[in-house]
């Protein structure tokens, strides 16, 4: 971590707190109800502490209310293969949920010292056109997760509301209520008055836990990732400044660059320990969207055969939900690449081959290292840009359109 001393503990930024809050806003609101806001944070206080265990167990448990039965359903109720195929979605999205949420949790110790690390920045900002850089991305970041939620939430309330109440059937005058994860047929008669309605309203609640628990994630990545891209604008600011001020090539250049080294260094570092903590995460969620992508592609077309339009429109809101989520992840890796990139084009406008020997080597040395950029990659493995992007997804989504295509 990045040395401190008194003058670095003093804000420069009278507007560190309000911009601050204005960042984690959207991070604030999904952390608290999963009860890892504090764990993250480190400075509550008892009561606090207590309140966050109490949701943790209340967020477990809603979360193994769902998984338990309908596990045990598919596993050893149900014998048709053509209904397990239906259900195996359901029950990855279930399963990939509690490892994200117990993965928050582990790793909420680096995820503090990432989150420390962006409000040293907003504490150090002492130029203004800098923090107006920095608010930009800050709104770039709020605006992709206000997108996310909008895809993810609207996904997953309509296949938990609207498909159960649409899929009510008649048997011998005695109305079948369905419900969307089912398995509690073994315990309890799931018809009567208020069993049912009260499943129904856990369902509810478990799609909001699991979606917060989803847009966690792509909250914390995003404001990171947004946050490292405004850093590095700020230092191809300074260094445009430094190719219109000439006097300052000619004399004074060792210290103006020095800033530029030592920021470059910790936004390198940032975006490495970024990567290093959710690397394993980042490949959970693009297994499990681009499987469940390729499930959903596969129920609308059996669905497209029974011409259920309801579930047809549910399953494509899914499809194009978790399309998107793929998308938010590989574009702020794009994004970030495409930043840490652009350092070497802004170093070599400096017109550094003007320069004497020995100062151009300074200068040089930055160009060696911009050449190797930032980068997110999903468990090692795979480095999260628009290419994986395209390779991922777009193949998925035009095999459906051609289907639908042939059909006609």
């Amino acid at each position: 971590m990045r040395s401190t001393n008194n003058i670095d503990n003093l804000p420069l930024n009278d507007r560190y707190e309000s911009d601050i809050q204005y960042t984690f806003q959207f991070c604030h609101w999904i952390l608290k109800p999963l009860g890892i806001y504090y764990f993250i944070y480190n400075q509550a206080n008892k009561f606090e502490k207590i309140l966050s265990i109490i949701l943790i167990l209340i967020c477990f448990f809603i979360i193994q209310f769902v998984i338990v039965p309908f596990g045990y359903y598919i596993l050893f109720y149900e014998k048709d293969m053509n209904t397990k195929i239906k259900f195996l979605g359901p029950l990855t999205f279930c399963l990939s949920a509690l490892f994200k949420y117990s993965y928050l949790g582990i790793k909420s110790s680096e995820l503090g010292h990432c989150i420390k690390h962006v409000e040293k920045d907003w504490k150090m900002l002492q130029n203004e056109d800098h923090r107006v850089i920095m608010s930009r991305y800050v709104i770039m970041g709020r605006n992709l997760i206000t997108l996310c939620a909008a895809f993810m939430y609207t996904g997953g309330l309509s296949y938990h509301t609207i498909m159960p109440l649409l899929s009510k059937r008649k048997v011998e005058n005695f109305t079948i209520r369905p419900l969307t994860y089912p398995g509690y047929e073994a315990f309890l008669n799931i018809q009567k008055s208020p069993t049912y309605e009260i499943i129904y309203c856990m369902h509810c609640i478990y799609v909001i836990v699991v979606g917060n628990i989803t847009m966690a994630a792509y909250s914390l990545t995003t404001i990171f990732i947004t946050h490292a891209c405004g850093q590095i604008k700020i230092q191809m600011l300074r260094l445009e400044n430094l190719k219109n001020e000439k006097k300052v090539l000619e004399t004074g250049i060792e210290s103006h660059l020095a800033v530029v080294v030592k920021n470059h260094v910790e936004i390198l570092r940032f975006a490495k320990n970024v990567e290093t903590t959710l690397r394993e995460l980042f490949l959970v969620e693009v297994i499990v969207s681009t499987l469940l992508m390729c499930l959903l592609e596969y129920y609308c077309m059996v669905e497209w055969e029974t011409s259920d339009s309801a579930a047809i429109l549910t399953y494509v809101i899914l499809l194009f939900s978790f399309t998107f989520n793929i998308l938010i992840f590989c574009y702020v890796g794009e994004l970030l690449l495409g930043q840490g990139s652009e350092i070497a084009t802004a170093l070599y406008e400096i017109e550094w081959y003007n320069l004497p020997g020995r100062k151009a080597r300074d200068i040089i040395l930055l160009l060696v290292i911009s050449k190797y950029p930032p980068k997110l990659t999903a468990g090692k493995i795979f480095i999260l840009s628009m290419n994986t992007f395209s390779v991922v997804s777009l193949k998925i989504i035009s095999s459906l359109f051609e289907h639908v295509a042939n059909d006609h």
